[in-house]
Parts: structure tokens; C-alpha cells; sequence
């Protein structure tokens, strides 16, 4: 564990420093793009954070490289996925600041990312296996590297369609990535060791030092963005530790009794990523429903719905937080626990909860709306009220008596 602390220290100083520099020389050169119609943010911002978060993990992996110890020996021991894993990493970041500046076709950006999933699938990170009870199904090596390359891009975009609120992709990856690390290393004890899941350990917690490291740039109001660079790098990272994970996971080995339980390891990972897949999949409908590309930009994600609704910049994204906690912590506590009372009850009140903070602004709209009815009720009792004044009255009575 001190090992891990460490590469995540390295990561995250890293990261840090670097996005610093980044950030001046973005700022120095007017690397800033114009703002478009569907951002948040009213001034241009730099949009090259991603080049800092890359250097956090290129470091890290780096000095992990160099550690004597089997845990990490084993991850190194065959270059070959290392190599594709930093491969498809710098081809996504290289394409991703290219779109930053330029704003790429998504024809082009769509070829770069099946490109650099399969180059993974290539190197052998791919899913090779699905569970079926407690077996499991192997296909045919087609068939296992076209479901690789769709899952990797799948994950990437979903974690790109998020990225439109300050912090929002980093704090999200932190969570998500957190949780991830603490069960994949969890499941190392369960099952006997072997390199994928060390590997997808390893990238969790680089990943959650790289995004510690760049979220003080990127908290709100931003100073730099992560970009499609930093955006896709997370989605293939995270693609890679829940590939590492679930395509060679066999839940007949796992120490549990019940059904459920042992799919649980199957499950969370993806559980992790809820929130970006549900704005993914509801922008795909979306578009294609309208006739357009699933890649068409607009402004109807998640995110931006939540601040049509009323609530702050800062609302919205801590709201993406607690749901993303709330579903990746429910699903580790079913895994971890013997019992499933606990995990139900955390997540019956997490969601709850969640889902009273998302809706809090329809009922201050409704009490805003019956106060204003309520006021212009008063306002037209007022008006059929004015012109009978009993004073004036009054005043005429005593004018026709003097008469």
C-alpha cells in the first residue's frame, strides 16, 4: 500500500507542476480558444490541461518501472501492453489538443480512438472471457477484439461528454477511480495475483493522482480545462483497469454464496461509471432521434440540465459527485460485506438524498410561482378596490347635506 501512496504522490505532484507551466505557457502564447455557444465559462480559457495530466502519468508509471519489488515487477515484466497502454495514451492526448485547437472533425477524432482501443487489443488488453455461473465463456479472437475496441471507446466518449462543468471530469475520476483502486486491490486477496489486476490497481490510483494534481487548475472558476485531450485519457485509462479487471475475472473463483455477490466484481466496475454512461447513452438517443450524428455537440447533457433547473455551477457539479459516490461505494460495500442490509440501506438513503438535491430547485421554482400567483392576486384586488374609497364617500354625503 506505501508503494502505491507513493505513485500516487509522484502523479499528483507531477501533475500539478506540470499544469502549472502548461497553464503559463497557454496564457503566454494566447493558446486559449474562443469560447463556443454550448460552454458554460464567458471568457476563453486554456483547454491543454490534458498535456499535464499525461506527464503526471508518464512519470509515474515511470518511477513504478523502477521499483524492485514483485508487485510492480510483474506489471513490467512484458513490455509489450505497457508500451501500447502509453502508446494509445499519447495518441489520444496528440489528437485531443489538436481538437482543442483546431476542433477536429469528429470523423477524425472517432478514427484516433478505435485506433488507439486497438492497439490495446492488439497488445493483448482486451476482454477475453465473459462469465456465464460459474464458468466461463470464451470467444472468438474477432469477436473479443471488436468488443474491446467498441468498450474502450464507449468509455472514453462517455467520459468526454461530462466534461462540461469545472472540476467536473477530475472530481469524478477521483471518486470513481478511489473506489476502483480500493476494490481491485481488495481482489488481489481473493483471487491469486497476477498482472492484469495489479495493473488495474496501478492505474487507478495513478489516475486519481494526476486528477488531484490538476483539479486545483480546473476547480471553479477554472483557470485551465483538462480538454478533449485530458477527457479522453481518463475514459481510455479508466477503460483499460476495468478491461484488466473484467475480462479475465472468473466469479466461480470468488469466496462468496450468493449469485449476485459474485458478479458484483463484474458489475462495479462499470457501476463506477454510471453517470458518464447515462449521459453518453441519453446523448446518442438524443441525436440520432434528431436526425444527427451521436458526436453532434449541443447543450441538453446532463450537466446542463441541472443548471437549466436553477442550480449553481458548484451544485451542479457536487450533485455528478454524490451520485457518482453513491452508486461506486454501494456496489464496493456489496462486495466487501457480508450481508446485503447494509450496502441496500447506504444506497436506498444515498439516493434519496441524491435525488432530493437534484430536484430541490423545481420545488423553490413551484413556491416561487405560487408566491408570484399570490401576488397578483393581491395586485388585482387592489386595482377593482381602487376607485371605491369610503373616505371619498363619505365626503360627498356630507357635500350633498351642506347643499
Amino acid at each position: 500500500m506505501r508503494l502505491y501512496l507513493l505513485i500516487f504522490a509522484i502523479a499528483a505532484l507531477v501533475s500539478g507542476g506540470a499544469s502549472y507551466i502548461v497553464y503559463k505557457l497557454s496564457t503566454k502564447y494566447r493558446l486559449a480558444p474562443a469560447v463556443r455557444e454550448r460552454d458554460v465559462h464567458s471568457t476563453p480559457t486554456p483547454r491543454l490541461g490534458g498535456i499535464a495530466m499525461f506527464c503526471g502519468m508518464l512519470v509515474a508509471f515511470a518511477v513504478a518501472s523502477q521499483i524492485p519489488l514483485p508487485i510492480f515487477s510483474i506489471i513490467f515484466a512484458d513490455p509489450g501492453p505497457i508500451w501500447a497502454i502509453l502508446g494509445a495514451a499519447l495518441l489520444i492526448v496528440v489528437v485531443g489538443i489538436a481538437d482543442d485547437i483546431w476542433d477536429l472533425d469528429w470523423m477524425i477524432k472517432l478514427g484516433a480512438q478505435m485506433l488507439a482501443a486497438g492497439l490495446l487489443a492488439w497488445q493483448s488488453i482486451q476482454i477475453v472471457s465473459l462469465p456465464i455461473g460459474n464458468s466461463i465463456a470464451i470467444a472468438s479472437p474477432l469477436a473479443n477484439f471488436v468488443l474491446t475496441v467498441f468498450l474502450v471507446v464507449l468509455v472514453m466518449n462517455a467520459i468526454n461528454f461530462i466534461d462540461g462543468l469545472d472540476g467536473l471530469v477530475a472530481g469524478v475520476a477521483i471518486i470513481a477511480n478511489g473506489v476502483f483502486f480500493i476494490y481491485s486491490f481488495l481482489l488481489v486477496q481473493q483471487t491469486s495475483p497476477n498482472n492484469h489486476f495489479n495493473l488495474a490497481s496501478l492505474i487507478a490510483v495513478i489516475l486519481v493522482g494526476v486528477c488531484v494534481g490538476f483539479l486545483p487548475f480546473n476547480w471553479h472558476k477554472a483557470r485551465m480545462f483538462m480538454g478533449d485531450s485530458g477527457a479522453l485519457l481518463v475514459g481510455l485509462m479508466m477503460a483499460v483497469s476495468t478491461i484488466s479487471v473484467t475480462g479475465q475475472l472468473n466469479p466461480g473463483s470468488l469466496d462468496t454464496k450468493v449469485l449476485l455477490a459474485a458478479y458484483i466484481p463484474i458489475i462495479l466496475p462499470f457501476a463506477v461509471m454510471t453517470v458518464p454512461l447515462l449521459d453518453f447513452s441519453l446523448a446518442v438517443i438524443r441525436r440520432v432521434q434528431a436526425g444527427k450524428s451521436p458526436f453532434t455537440a449541443d447543450r441538453k447533457h446532463l450537466h446542463h440540465r441541472l443548471l437549466d433547473m436553477g442550480h449553481s455551477h458548484l451544485q451542479a457539479v457536487l450533485i455528478f459527485y454524490a451520485w457518482t459516490a453513491v452508486i461506486s461505494i454501494g456496489f464496493l460495500f456489496i462486495f466487501i460485506s457480508q450481508s446485503f442490509l447494509f450496502p441496500l440501506i447506504f444506497m436506498g438513503v444515498g439516493f434519496l438524498g441524491c435525488l432530493a438535491m437534484t430536484l430541490a430547485p423545481l420545488g423553490r421554482r413551484k413556491r416561487t410561482e405560487i408566491e408570484v400567483q399570490l401576488a397578483d392576486v393581491d395586485s388585482a384586488a387592489a386595482d377593482v378596490l381602487a376607485p371605491y374609497d369610503p373616505l371619498d364617500e363619505a365626503s360627498e354625503k356630507r357635500i350633498k347635506l351642506d347643499d
